[in-house]
């Protein structure tokens, strides 16, 4: 589809871009615009329409935020599926919900994105927070400074350099929720559109992220080392987003000859930087653990990128940047307008949670777990070794399984399914392109060691059937 008759009034008092939203909104919901339906692109619609780009993008963008629809790389934007949402009945006001397709739930689940929630720390949280409660302190409720907590983001530095070998000072680390936000609000900060360089394979949320924003985006092929340098200069990219700790989803960590040619790359232009995404360099389970990127950088060109929704949980919702020197001047120019994201007393919660060495007998009792699990998960497929191949096994929670040729990586999946184990294709974090043969990943965090025996037998069958 390459139009959609709107009817516009220049005069009305509606914004252009909101009248667009409320258009294909209203199409969507009367079936108008059936599911999986193709949009126009935002350069074919503002032509038809006789409108800016812009305007356009903001509608869209409204209803890409809304779940109305979805923005599939290289393809366009689609009609989502209304199973889940709400809408309202013209003349009553009455809300009616859509009925909800809920996700499939399955008896031995190997997602590769879980955590154990089990092992929440729930009595230090909750006597933290009691003890910030019982200080009555009104100033926990005011909006706090943009770039976080000082006494997080001072603990936050010391905790880096301690255990990750970063070079920062407290002034270079900014809070925010989730690294989603975090993201968005280095773009804003970087300022003008870049050219990013991704991994291929890689985390899709990013790549998206920076596609939405407006910026051009490009997928730079991997060896055994990581992303390819080479390749990289080739692709005439200013930003390169790399985890050389533990690359997602191939597991890959990057050695030292590449991490330096990473550096000598961003060194060539006053205006390349490295995006390092160190998301879950806590768990790693053979050799000593590999200093950040960032601790050899000496000229300010690589910008760190934390997280605790892997070593603590998702819903803390409590990420954050540390940013070269030389960009902290742009950030009060231009990151300063965006008000914190988290609440200061998660800010605080979380910092006393460091201090009083909570965190630390957390992380010792989590590694333990999860090495258990993982040797667990190793220790299953052993008999299966003629039949699969195994990598990505000594760092994070997921392994990588390479399946025989000619088997389907889609129907070893929906066999699994049947059997209730949620397994998953590595061919869906490809943003172009395929992996050379069916991949699977298998995520062991958020399951049992006896549930995780019993997953692999169950899969074991499907793969023996095949």
């Amino acid at each position: 589809m390459n139009e959609l008759t709107i009817r516009l009034d220049a005069h009305a008092s509606m914004p252009l871009y909101e009248q667009i939203y409320e258009h294909i909104k209203k199409e969507i919901q009367n079936g108008g615009l059936p599911c999986h339906e193709r949009l126009p692109s935002t350069r074919k619609l503002s032509v038809f329409l006789e409108v800016s780009r812009s305007t356009v993008t903001l509608a869209y963008e409204q209803l890409l935020s809304e779940g109305y629809i979805e923005n599939q790389p290289g393809r366009g934007y689609f009609v989502n599926d209304l199973e889940g949402l709400y809408q309202i009945n013209g003349g009553g006001g009455e809300i009616q919900k859509i009925p909800e397709k809920r996700p499939r739930q399955f008896q031995y689940d190997f997602s590769p994105s879980g955590v154990d929630l089990n092992s929440f720390p729930h009595n230090a949280w909750r006597k933290i927070s009691r003890e910030l409660l019982m200080e009555n302190n009104q100033e926990f409720f005011r909006l706090g400074p943009p770039e976080g907590e000082e006494e997080l983001r001072r603990t936050i530095a010391n905790y880096v350099h301690q255990a990750r070998g970063v070079q920062c000072r407290p002034n270079q680390v900014i809070i925010g929720a989730g690294n989603d936000y975090l993201l968005m609000l280095l773009d804003a900060v970087l300022g003008e559109k870049k050219v990013y360089a991704l991994e291929n394979p890689t985390y899709k949320k990013a790549y998206d992220i920076f596609r939405t924003l407006g910026n051009q985006v490009k997928t730079v092929e991997m060896d055994a080392y990581g992303m390819k340098v080479e390749d990289l200069e080739e692709s005439k990219a200013s930003i390169a987003y790399v985890m050389p700790s533990h690359q997602y989803p191939l597991g890959i960590v990057m050695p030292a000859g590449r991490r330096l040619q990473l550096l000598k790359w961003a060194s060539k232009s006053e205006e390349r930087f490295v995006i390092e995404d160190d998301y879950d360099s806590e768990f790693r389970y053979k050799g000593k653990p590999i200093p950040a990127l960032q601790g050899f950088d000496t000229e300010g060109k690589v910008i760190y990128l934390g997280t605790f929704s892997k070593s603590i949980a998702p819903a803390i919702r409590i990420s954050f940047l540390i940013l070269p020197e030389r960009l902290l001047e742009r950030y009060r120019e231009r990151g300063r307008r965006f008000s914190s994201t988290v609440s200061r007393m998660d800010q605080k919660i979380l910092a006393r949670f460091i201090q009083d060495g909570y965190y630390e007998r957390h992380l010792n009792r989590m590694r333990s777990v999860y090495k258990g699990r993982h040797d667990v998960l190793l220790e299953s497929l052993k008999p299966y070794h003629d039949l699969v191949r195994i990598s990505g096994e000594y760092a994070g929670t997921h392994i990588l399984l390479k399946l025989p040729e000619g088997m389907e990586e889609k129907r070893i999946i929906e066999r699994a399914a049947e059997k209730g184990v949620g397994v998953y294709g590595l061919s869906a974090y490809y943003v172009q392109g395929q992996p050379s043969g069916a991949t699977l990943i298998l995520g062991y965090a958020n399951l049992e060691e006896s549930r995780i025996r019993q997953g692999v037998e169950l899969l074991a069958e499907v793969l023996c059937k095949s």
